[in-house]
């Protein structure tokens, strides 16, 4: 994972996964003909209904070929097969094509409160 994240500029932690596992419901990864890992999601959940996407990544050399789109369906497909009722996704504005457009993502209204931010108010 970490190799996947440095391909295409992200900033990789060793031992992340050690601490997000048990609060994943599933992963859903990707790999090509040698067996590199090219995509990953995460899909984190409230342990009832509600399952939320983390992580998506694709190796920077294979982005545009649909593996992301691929991924996310698949971690769609199985949140809704594990009883999940809501597939939740924060993601960056440059990405709004891809979830809400590749992979039917739809707006809705969200808050969210950024902590470091708000230390001692």
């Amino acid at each position: 994972m970490v190799d996947l994240v440095r391909s295409h500029g992200g900033r990789a932690e060793v031992g992340w996964w050690s601490k997000i596992q048990a609060h994943s419901l599933g992963w859903v990864t990707a790999r090509d003909a040698d067996g590199l890992l090219v995509g990953f999601v995460n899909v984190a959940w409230d342990g009832g209904d509600h399952a939320f996407l983390i992580d998506t990544k694709t190796r920077g050399a294979y982005q545009h070929r649909g593996i992301a789109t691929a991924v996310v369906r698949l971690a769609a497909e199985q949140a809704r097969a594990a009883g999940c009722e809501w597939l939740h996704v924060d993601f960056t504005p440059e990405l709004r094509a891809f979830y809400f457009d590749a992979c039917g993502f739809r707006p809705t209204d969200a808050g969210l409160i950024h902590l470091p931010s708000t230390r001692g108010e």
